[in-house]
């Protein structure tokens, strides 16, 4: 790792965000961390503007991790791992930055004369309740600086670590508007275990859902990704939709998989070794590009809303909860920074 030696995401020489000096690295010798390496860091700024052009349907956003022990094959966030040197692969998955002052720089940033206390999206980049927040313990700390200043909020996660926050969602839902998602895009236990192998399992994602959404915090269900030719039979639609309206989702909204650089290589390494039969089927269905062709996302968003409608849940457009990223309506060979998220800038760092 060269962490005084960064590039820009053109390749040219940028200023180092932090110097060698500025990590505390650690590892944790228990089950649930053998393997991960957390480098802990002292942000200089944790409320990210979301770029000018970006689709999203919301501006603001916080990101206390980089890197993510989800490990899922396809996550679009990989590349902002090499903004850091690090590798996007295995190493998104197991080198974990930390940025350790979160609550008391996201308290101080909310004070400052020039907010204007508008929505912050939480979880768009790398879940924020990924396994290190059961160790880190920032979460508390940033729903409480959120409800002190009643500053409207989402989460998206993978995590049933959520619900340990449960009631500090309550108290911040009677001073301030938030939104919850999970993201669910399949129920297929085979394919969790391979695609997505450091997250709990669909199940337990489904029962966390019926938790919050009974103890009234109401919860969407961002059934993402769509993966071609894996999970997106009708069969496989349907079943997902039918085990998202038995727990209680206030909607459900579809989100094929895109491909963008560090995530398209990664996924791609997976496929050769898991589903080489499908390789050409991808080449065909992606053209080398970012997103499925349009005909192919109108037909699941189709579908799923079909069966949306069958089980209660109503159609709801993607994008229709804040905090949920909007399916981009662009083609097929579109490849800009500016359609998702994962384009946030790297952030300021300063030393321990």
């Amino acid at each position: 790792m060269r962490w005084d030696n960064l590039t820009d995401g053109d390749g040219a020489a940028a200023p180092a965000l932090f110097a060698a000096d500025a990590v505390t690295t650690r590892t944790f010798d228990t089950p649930e961390f053998r393997g991960i390496t957390f480098h802990e860091i002292r942000a200089r700024s944790i409320v990210n503007r979301v770029p000018g052009a970006s689709r999203m349907p919301f501006e603001w956003t916080v990101n206390p991790y980089r890197g993510c022990s989800h490990a899922c094959v396809y996550c679009f966030a990989r590349k902002t791992h090499s903004y850091l040197d690090l590798d996007t692969g295995l190493g998104f998955d197991t080198q974990i930055v930390v940025k350790i002052n979160a609550p008391e720089l996201l308290r101080r940033e909310l004070a400052a004369g020039r907010w204007r206390g508008e929505h912050i999206a939480m979880g768009t980049n790398v879940d924020c309740y990924q396994r290190a927040e059961g160790r880190y313990r920032l979460m508390p700390g940033i729903l409480t600086a959120l409800t002190e200043r009643a500053n409207p909020f989402s989460i998206l996660t993978k995590g049933t670590l959520i619900l340990r926050d449960l009631e500090l969602l309550r108290r911040a839902s009677r001073v301030t508007d938030i939104g919850v998602s999970v993201s669910v895009g399949f129920t297929d236990p085979e394919l969790w275990r391979t695609v997505e192998p450091g997250t709990p399992s669909p199940q337990r994602r489904l029962e966390a859902v019926r938790t919050l959404t009974d103890h009234g915090i109401p919860c969407g269900v961002l059934m993402a990704p769509v993966i071609p030719f894996l999970g997106d039979s009708p069969e496989q639609l349907r079943a997902t939709v039918r085990a998202v309206a038995a727990a209680g989702a206030t909607s459900v909204t579809p989100l094929v998989l895109h491909l963008r650089p560090g995530a398209r290589e990664w996924f791609t390494a997976w496929l050769t070794h898991h589903h080489p039969r499908l390789l050409r089927r991808y080449d065909a269905l992606y053209e080398g590009g970012t997103y499925a062709p349009r005909w192919y996302q109108r037909r699941i968003t189709g579908m799923v809303h079909e069966f949306a409608d069958e089980y209660g849940i109503g159609p709801h457009r993607a994008g229709a909860h804040r905090g949920v990223p909007d399916r981009p309506d662009t083609d097929a060979d579109t490849d800009t920074d500016a359609d998702t998220v994962t384009a946030e800038a790297p952030d300021q760092l300063t030393l321990l």
